[in-house]
């Protein structure tokens, strides 16, 4: 009996040390739009694997479920579930700028993962790669321009006490 309370004990030490491990980190995200015209535009960010493909969905800009399909590569990804397991926030006008908050698992950092902000706006484009960035701590220090409707993008870390 003893035995068996000591392997439980240890099972739950070596599980609760391993959760220890798994830390997120919080950066601040802005994001400037260029000044095109049109309707507002909606921006999904996504955790793009070393492989180049869908790993998780981290926030969409646009909440109305029925525009999702205007992004066609990330569309394949989320139709298999059919669920957005990410923050959403509201579109985004062209000018405008934007602050979304982003948790970023620290272990991800420098294994080849990427950030990609991938923008649509009705009736007109649609920018797969808008904006690439390498999960890397040096990459997340800076401003990144952007190929589409996103101007740049600037990331800034949040420092928790």
């Amino acid at each position: 009996m003893m035995r068996i309370f000591k392997i439980c004990a240890l099972a739950l030490i070596l599980c609760f040390g391993l959760q220890a491990n798994a830390q997120t980190s919080k950066y601040k995200c802005m994001v400037q739009m260029n000044g095109y015209s049109g309707e507002k535009a909606y921006v999904v960010v996504s955790l793009i694997n070393p492989s180049g493909a869908y790993d998780k969905t981290l926030y969409m800009m646009g909440k109305d479920t029925k525009w999702y399909n205007g992004f066609k590569e990330w569309f394949k990804f989320f139709n298999k579930t059919k669920k957005l397991n990410a923050k959403t926030g509201a579109s985004i006008g062209g000018g405008d700028r934007t602050l979304v908050n982003l948790d970023l698992d620290d272990a991800l950092l420098n294994k080849g993962y990427k950030l990609r902000f991938e923008s649509s706006v009705e009736a007109q484009n649609y920018h797969v790669s808008d904006v690439e960035i390498p999960l890397t701590a040096d990459a997340l220090k800076g401003k990144v321009d952007g190929k589409g409707y996103i101007q740049y993008i600037r990331f800034s870390k949040v420092v928790q006490p």
